[in-house]
């Protein structure tokens, strides 16, 4: 079934949905009926879509038929991070909510565009060959040697990277690059305007500037015709007619120049402005600290005759030490490092969860975001058993499959994983599975990709973080006597008794010991057991691990054997 066919007779539990995704797609299908339609047709279209007739409205009113354009920018400058993912993810996500409410009936559109015709102003600390990228400094990205030896230029490396990692998570987008955008002419037009209207721009820009910038502040950026460099030039004449301006070029020279076909580029705040002018951007995501440049570049589109699209400002995502994410600083995770440790979908999962929080973006977060997507994906299924339609709705798990959320998990969450791995020393996935085939009788990795996915991301976070930091601890007086007690509850147990029963009876032996908060009681265990403050629901792990297996762990722990390991 295709995504489209599973999007198809949902517009009315869209509408009843309370999720953010929904919420954002609400305000869009108004702003496209405002602006799109009379008065006479915006009733027409409130009846036709109270009806779920979205495709008659479409019929009948061809200005809906016009693709609804969702934009994101990448500033290529830098290399690609999950942060750079972010900005694809959300308005992938508010355009499945778009096109559930629409019963898929109004095309939509992703414009990714990467800013790579920006001069190179700060060298990044991630990349080899830095000396090389400091002769080329203040050059248009594209024109810049890539210090990878890899592409034609720096930016058509990281072009490449960004669209590999957006393609391989199966984005439908539309790329667009600033120089072609610039050189093509796709922009002219908007361009001349702005040299037009170049005092209603700074009219609009200069009270923004300190006073020093104000002096020489233009809102075109020259490409010296010398060097190639982007310059902060001043514009000493401006011929209308002609389509040109004058700056000073480096040696001082004065030089006339178009600004049409890529002479020039813009300033960041009236190049977001004429392309969300020359683009008829509808949408458009971005971070809380850009909330100033959105209503400041939203000016500009007003004077330069357009509409500037719905804004969604989401918060920032944060380093281990609670620093912004910055591309050209390399801090935070890479794409290929949650990879490495964790499903795409709970990278998706993520993303969607809580826009309006900020985040930290380490590799610490991956096994609760991968066992909170799992949580959420089972209980999707399971309001899709009851018939629940709309419920699933504002479920994470539908929004990160983009409507189309599998109808099977994983049985085994990723921490228990995680610590079926320290506990068994399983250095391998078949080692793994020997446990998961004897816990899940005829589980296979064929039956079960998902799980053998997880499995080899959990050997990879153990190896890397987990088993590096463990620290085991022998037991105090009271926690010793508690484990002996447990060991011989464990033997008691009926053959096959299952994870709720064993789980029993250790809530059973931490209450008789007198663990107050029985939570102190879990987390001996898990210190003493498996060198780790924190672990899964212990009664799953032995089902799993096996009771003789868990029998034999205690036994060594209270010897003393793991501490001295």
């Amino acid at each position: 079934m295709s995504q489209g066919q599973t999007l198809q007779g949902l517009s009315h539990q869209a509408r009843e949905a309370r999720s953010w995704p929904f919420e954002q797609a609400r305000l869009l299908l108004d702003r496209i009926t405002r602006l799109r339609l009379s008065d006479a047709e915006r009733d027409l279209a409130a009846t036709l879509f109270e009806q779920g007739k979205f495709l008659e409205a479409v019929a009948t009113l061809p200005a809906l038929a016009k693709p609804v354009i969702f934009q994101c920018g990448y500033g290529a400058s830098g290399l690609p991070h999950l942060g750079t993912f972010g900005e694809a993810t959300r308005p992938t996500i508010v355009r499945t909510a778009f096109r559930a409410l629409t019963e898929d009936a109004i095309p939509t559109r992703l414009i990714v565009f990467s800013d790579d015709m920006d001069g190179l102003r700060k060298i990044p600390d991630n990349v080899p060959n830095r000396e090389m990228l400091e002769e080329d400094r203040d050059k248009p990205v594209t024109s810049v040697r890539d210090p990878f030896g890899e592409h034609e230029s720096f930016g058509a490396h990281n072009n490449a990277r960004l669209r590999a990692f957006l393609d391989s998570f199966g984005f439908d987008y539309t790329f667009m690059s600033s120089t072609e955008t610039y050189k093509s002419g796709r922009f002219d037009e908007v361009l001349l305007r702005i040299l037009d209207r170049f005092e209603a721009v700074q009219a609009i820009m200069l009270p923004t500037l300190g006073e020093e910038r104000r002096a020489t502040y233009s809102p075109f950026l020259p490409i010296s015709p010398k060097s190639g460099k982007v310059l902060q030039a001043p514009t000493l004449e401006r011929n209308v007619e002609k389509g040109t301006i004058v700056f000073p070029d480096e040696d001082g020279t004065l030089t006339e120049v178009p600004v049409t076909g890529g002479h020039v580029k813009l300033q960041w705040r009236p190049d977001w402005a004429a392309r969300w002018t020359a683009l008829e951007v509808d949408f458009e995501a971005s971070g809380k600290d850009l909330v100033d440049s959105v209503r400041v570049s939203n000016r500009i589109v007003k004077a330069l005759g357009g509409e500037p699209p719905e804004a969604f400002h989401f918060e920032l995502f944060m380093d281990e030490n609670n620093q912004k994410i910055s591309k050209s600083k390399g801090n935070g995770l890479t794409i290929e490092e949650w990879l490495r440790y964790g499903a795409p979908e709970s990278l998706t999962y993520y993303m969607y969860q809580s826009p309006k929080s900020a985040k930290r973006l380490y590799f610490d977060v991956i096994p609760k975001a991968t066992d909170e997507y799992l949580q959420q994906l089972d209980a999707l299924n399971r309001k899709r058993a009851e018939g629940d339609n709309a419920a699933q709705l504002d479920n994470p798990a539908w929004h990160v499959h983009r409507g189309a959320p599998p109808e099977k998990g994983s049985p085994v969450s990723f921490s228990l994983l995680l610590n079926l791995v320290s506990a068994a020393d399983a250095s391998t996935k078949d080692l793994l599975w020997a446990f998961i085939a004897r816990y899940l009788p005829g589980a296979t990795p064929q039956s079960e990709p998902l799980l053998d996915k997880l499995a080899g991301y959990a050997i990879h976070y153990y190896e890397d973080f987990v088993k590096p930091a463990k620290r085991f601890r022998a037991p105090d007086a009271r926690e010793r006597a508690a484990m002996e007690a447990l060991v011989a509850k464990l033997k008691a147990l009926p053959e096959g008794a299952d994870a709720e029963a064993i789980q029993n009876e250790v809530f059973e032996v931490g209450k008789d010991a007198g663990f107050e908060p029985l939570r102190a009681w879990f987390s001996a265990l898990y210190e003493v057991l498996l060198g780790q403050s924190q672990g899964p629901r212990f009664g799953s792990f032995v089902a799993i691990f096996g009771v003789d297996r868990t029998i034999d762990l205690i036994d060594r722990a209270l010897a003393g054997d793991l501490v001295a390991a």
